[in-house]
């Protein structure tokens, strides 16, 4: 089973937008040194959301290349269209993923009746494991239990990205799923209490940036050794929160940028980061000996 410190890993760019395939490697590489469990490839913090389809494909492709088996990845492949939901998950699979992680339909706000019949149709029509992904607070859609516990039923439906930041919702979802498929945080800030409670791993913005942190913080609360993680969480906090002054991923590139491993470039509408920023980040960055 996919568990740990499992890196949503940025897409790293030059400056006219094309991807940095010599950078992407350094950072699998880097995770590969420092603990990281497992790779997610093209998701959110990947802007997957600004990727050509070509792009996106040749992303995760070459992630599962140079991964060559060492950790799983999960690639990134949801949409808010059904069918090139199904075309990205094909892909990824044809390319060696482990998994696929399908966030939301966003924008359109289908129904719970829609959200069931999209993940359905995309579990059938491609037979790779395969994560649900709920962040509201970005797709303008919410996923209930009660959707959850249905979609649990599907045999190659095997976890769920639990992004709310809702701890009481996590252990709904928790108890929903228990004995059917995983739960994992999405959620950096209280990824170490869901993990408490049960989840199996926390997928991670902040492993971006202190890898061997995260990994050893998610080691910790699943041994549930709660004084020693607890006390490691409290350290980490500043930087979770850091991390998130502007929308993900704005401020993890910058950070990345400023640690010599990417070039500070996103695609627009994605701007850089903000300047009255750049100090709160810097000592959230240094208090850790990440700079």
């Amino acid at each position: 089973m996919i568990s740990g410190s499992i890196v949503a890993l940025t897409t790293p760019m030059f400056d006219d937008g094309a991807v940095d395939w010599d950078s992407l490697d350094a950072l699998l590489d880097m995770h590969l040194r420092e603990g990281t469990g497992a790779v997610v490839s093209v998701g959110t913090t990947g802007e997957s959301s600004t990727l050509s389809v070509a792009e996106h494909c040749a992303v995760i492709s070459h992630t599962v290349n140079r991964i060559a088996g060492a950790i799983p990845v999960i690639a990134g492949t949801g949409a808010n269209s059904t069918a090139e939901a199904i075309e990205l998950t094909a892909a990824a699979q044809s390319d060696g993923a482990d998994a696929c992680l399908l966030v939301t339909p966003y924008y359109n706000k289908p129904t719970q009746e829609g959200l069931y019949q999209h993940h359905k149709r995309i579990a059938e029509a491609v037979s790779i494991p395969q994560l649900l992904y709920n962040v509201p607070g970005r797709t303008g859609v919410d996923m209930l239990p009660a959707t959850v516990a249905r979609l649990a039923e599907i045999e190659n439906i095997v976890g769920i990205k639990e992004a709310t930041g809702d701890l009481l919702r996590g252990r709904e979802v928790l108890d929903i799923c228990a004995g059917k498929m995983a739960v994992y945080s999405g959620d950096d800030a209280t990824a170490a209490e869901l993990m408490f409670m049960g989840a199996r791993g926390n997928i991670s913005v902040t492993a971006n940036v202190a890898p061997a942190l995260m990994a050893h913080l998610c080691g910790l609360a699943m041994a549930d050794k709660e004084i020693e993680a607890r006390a490691l969480d409290a350290r980490l906090q500043p930087l979770h929160q850091a991390l998130f002054l502007e929308p993900n991923p704005i401020p993890v590139k910058w950070a990345l940028a400023r640690q010599g491993r990417i070039g500070d470039h996103l695609r627009l509408p994605l701007t850089e980061l903000s300047s009255v920023y750049h100090e709160p980040l810097t000592e959230a960055l240094n208090a850790l000996n990440l700079l």
